[in-house]
């Protein structure tokens, strides 16, 4: 009966295929999703109705399922029903698991009403205990007690999915919280409190050089992760996520109310190649590599250029060679950190992980961009990303 059923749930082929690479009109929807449905800006006791489209619940969907082993996942959102297909891929037998099912309104969480994967029927009771179960064993990514008490009813319309939910005083407090559970907190903690200490012996007021903070942070990692290899990516990204906070000006409080009480680093300009705007490039963009792989963080980096050059800065190649570095030195904390741990706990120069930049083109107007370039799938742009990628491909970092 077990090998019949697993038959049946197994297929050669996915349902849904991959979602696509994110583009600049991806992260610009995306931000004014977000900026539409702030909810700092709620007072307490509100309550809200958040609306969200089709195509930017599957733009959210298909990205958040890539990140769980490639799999693939899109909605079809109908009055009073939503239609959830998913393909996980396993490649040890070389087969997908393909769900689809039907979603339809509660009094508060959506239920499944009807549940298929593959060739093999799921009873709508057995799917929900089981959707139930899976949500409470996630790492703090999802809160099912909080869901429970923050959202009074979830509907569906046509290509429109109605989130109806209250805001309490403390909503924000339990949110950042459950994205950051005990143990990440303490491990954060780590990392400020190193940071804080280390900066106290620099000189004050001073620029300090990324390559100069970076191997304090990651001998600290290395220390921490001796003998746990499994536990080496996640010493990485804590440092990774406390250099990129401390460079914008930001802590940790900026995203965990625990920390508001937690030893502040001494404000220092950090510099890369003798610029803190490409400090800032490089570090929030391995944070983004680290938190959603190198595709976001290339595409976030693109997006902002492309804003720059209306109104902005300009659109600067060398900013996009500080994003794509960081993204790269995101990536490797994660695919290879052990490794990583000790070529930076050793001391890098500032060229084994950022290029020479300087002879990149900056500061272009829309106008400009668009005369010498021809926009971003025009041969002339993709020569230059082709380029930045040859010099990022030389870095120590990257052998």
């Amino acid at each position: 009966m077990l090998a019949l059923g697993l038959a049946l749930s197994l297929q050669r082929t996915p349902l849904v295929a991959m979602a696509t690479e994110l583009q600049p009109a991806d992260i610009k929807e995306a931000k004014n999703f977000l900026r539409r449905n702030d909810p700092r800006r709620l007072e307490t006791g509100a309550q809200r109705l958040l609306n969200v489209r089709e195509q930017e619940l599957n733009l959210m969907l298909g990205q958040a399922a890539k990140l769980y082993g490639q799999a693939a996942a899109r909605v079809q959102l109908r009055p009073d029903l939503a239609v959830l297909q998913a393909s996980l891929p396993l490649p040890k037998l070389g087969a997908w698991l393909n769900i689809d099912a039907e979603l339809q309104a509660t009094s508060g969480l959506p239920a499944f009403s009807r549940v298929r994967i593959g060739r093999l029927p799921v009873p709508a009771w057995l799917a929900n205990w089981g959707a139930r179960q899976a949500l409470q064993r996630l790492p703090a990514a999802f809160d099912l007690q909080l869901a429970d008490d923050m959202i009074e009813r979830v509907g569906f319309g046509a290509e429109l999915l109605h989130v109806k939910y209250r805001w309490h005083k403390d909503s924000m407090a339990k949110v950042m919280s459950s994205l950051w559970p005990a143990g990440e907190q303490q491990r954060a903690y780590t990392y400020q409190e190193h940071l804080a200490a280390w900066v106290q012996t620099l000189p004050p007021g001073q620029p300090v050089s990324l390559a100069t903070l970076l191997p304090p942070m990651f001998t600290l990692a290395q220390q921490r992760s001796a003998g746990l290899s499994t536990q080496a990516a996640a010493e990485n990204r804590a440092a990774i996520l406390t250099l990129a906070l401390y460079a914008t000006g930001e802590s940790w409080a900026r995203v965990m109310p625990a920390a508001q009480a937690w030893p502040k680093p001494a404000p220092l300009q950090v510099t890369l190649n003798g610029r803190d705007d490409f400090a800032m490039h490089f570090l929030v963009s391995a944070a983004l590599a680290v938190e959603g792989g190198g595709p976001l963080a290339d595409a976030i980096g693109v997006y902002k250029e492309l804003s720059d050059t209306r109104g902005g800065s300009g659109f600067s190649f060398n900013d996009v060679a500080a994003d794509r570095a960081g993204a790269r030195f995101g990536l490797l904390s994660e695919q290879a950190p052990e490794k990583l741990q000790a070529l930076v706990s050793r001391g890098l120069p500032e060229s084994a992980f950022m290029p020479d930049v300087s002879d990149l083109p900056e500061f272009l107007s829309e106008l400009e961009f668009l005369r010498r370039y021809g926009g971003t799938e025009a041969p002339a742009y993709k020569q230059m990303m082709k380029d930045i990628e040859a010099r990022l491909a030389a870095l120590a970092v990257s052998n």
